[in-house]
């Protein structure tokens, strides 16, 4: 905020009135000002050091996520490789066994596709209010269910269908409504699928579905026969199973997710063809997902090391303070961190992490991997299928990990609590230098205005001890002639 000091000479005093008021403005204010200047460098260096953990936690967090993950392993002791990914895909778990399995899909299971009559008023066409009952037929990987669906007065074919969708989307059907040359007709679908497991409509009977039998003009090539306006039933061909061999043993199955078909391997059909799934040790696969762990670790130790390390001078003593210098924050994190490095896990053989070539360097609090060592334990020790348990099972490594930070990463958690703090720190501080300028403002001009009352009077004086001279002068003068 600019300050109305009127820097020069006074005309009266002969004295820099506008330095004067400068000085004795300088001398108040420093005190305050040096108090707000130390709590604003201190305040933006604690807001970025906290700024830059926050993230750095995130993103620690994320890579726990993803490595303790059991949808999708990343610590499984085999893998296995399909020759055609266009076929099936395969992954194999920590009970599979290494071989070669060649794969022939002649028949992909499919589920319950099924249309209705066509409606030539399209989708706005009236429906007859009253119970609709959808049937799903027993497959071998699922039961025969039956859902009853109210139609109210005033439904039309569009509202039905919407109706279905917004009650069974869970339940594996879905609705929509498709319109031909012959009008709009109400299709239903089921994601389950199997042999068996077709659709059927019944309760109203402009909506009656028998879908156990395919409707006129879908079935194909050979279909002779012609679609119309009435046909209704199953859309190019019924429910269907899957129809695959293994090394050339035949296997049917309702589902193209085969969980149990092989010991340790899942399996997912897409299309009909063959392929060779390969079951192999996977240490590579092991040794990355490890490094990725380690290298997370190793960010945060890091980072938080050069946040709290103060810089040194040429004879190696401490000059300038990093963003954190002093702040218990990051060794507590550090301490949070490492405590589940040094708790055992439950494993039969495979307990600790110096097991896998993990140790903790003792200068720098960062994590090593030797790994030979870790090809040694894999190769010769046979540790490999322990290793998830270690890192991703239950009270593995990762949940224990996740859990030592949760306090800081939680949206309510320690780093936020801190970031707020900081944030209202700031404000504060902004408001306190608002008010000392208004104050300095006021106190320049409180005492400009009495250094130039002073000057001016001074002045006043001076010209009367003028006058005063001049008169006397004056008197000397006649008195002599």
């Amino acid at each position: 905020m600019a300050s109305p000091i009127l820097p020069g000479t006074g005309l009266g005093s002969g004295l820099d009135t506008g330095a004067i008021v400068k000085a004795l403005v300088n001398a108040d204010k420093a005190a305050k000002q040096g108090q707000i200047d130390r709590g604003t460098t201190t305040n933006t260096a604690s807001i970025s050091g906290i700024g830059t953990l926050k993230s750095l936690m995130a993103t620690f967090q994320t890579t726990l996520t993803a490595l303790g993950n059991t949808t999708e392993p990343q610590f499984t002791a085999f893998s296995a490789t399909p020759s055609d990914a266009k076929v099936l895909s395969a992954t194999a778990n920590n009970s599979a066994i290494n071989g070669v399995y060649n794969i022939k899909v002649d028949q992909i299971a499919s589920g319950s596709k099924i249309a209705s009559a066509a409606f030539k008023d399209g989708p706005k066409s009236a429906i007859t209010a009253g119970t609709m009952v959808i049937t799903t037929g027993a497959s071998s990987a699922n039961t025969a269910k039956t859902y009853n669906l109210e139609v109210p007065d005033g439904a039309t074919l569009e509202s039905v269908a919407k109706s279905i969708n917004d009650k069974y989307q869970f339940s594996g059907l879905s609705a929509n409504i498709v319109t031909d040359s012959f009008g709009s007709r109400l299709v239903v679908s089921s994601s389950n699928t199997g042999a068996g497991s077709d659709i059927s409509l019944s309760g109203i009977d402009e909506l009656k579905v028998d879908g156990t039998k395919v409707m006129a003009g879908t079935g194909g090539p050979t279909d002779t026969t012609e679609a119309s306006a009435t046909s209704s039933g199953a859309v190019g061909a019924l429910a269907r199973d899957a129809k695959f061999s293994i090394d050339g043993m035949p296997i049917i199955s309702a589902s193209n997710k085969l969980d149990n078909t092989v010991s340790g391997l899942s399996m997912t059909l897409f299309a009909v063809g063959e392929s060779r799934v390969v079951v192999s040790p996977n240490n590579d696969g092991l040794k990355t997902s490890v490094q990725k762990f380690v290298d997370a670790y190793n960010a945060v130790v890091n980072a938080i090391t050069s946040l709290t390390k103060p810089s040194l001078d040429d004879d190696g003593n401490p000059t300038i303070a990093a963003a954190l210098t002093g702040d218990a924050m990051p060794r507590s994190i550090l301490a949070a961190i490492r405590g589940p490095l040094a708790e055992a896990g439950n494993g039969d053989k495979l307990t600790v992490l110096s097991q896998l070539g993990i140790n903790t360097d003792q200068k720098t609090g960062a994590l090593t991997f030797n790994t030979t060592k870790f090809d040694a334990a894999m190769n010769d020790k046979k540790l490999g299928g322990e290793v998830q348990n270690l890192f991703s099972g239950e009270n593995g490594l990762m949940a224990r990990m996740t859990d030592a930070i949760k306090p800081y990463t939680a949206t309510d958690g320690i780093l936020t609590a801190r970031s707020d703090a900081l944030t209202k720190t700031k404000t504060k501080l902004a408001n306190d230098q608002l008010a000392l300028d208004r104050r300095i403002e006021n106190l320049t001009a409180v005492l400009t205005k009495k250094y130039n009352d002073m000057d001016t009077l001074v002045g006043k004086l001076k010209a009367t001890a003028s006058n005063i001279t001049s008169m006397f002068e004056a008197m000397n003068a006649q008195q002599k002639s």
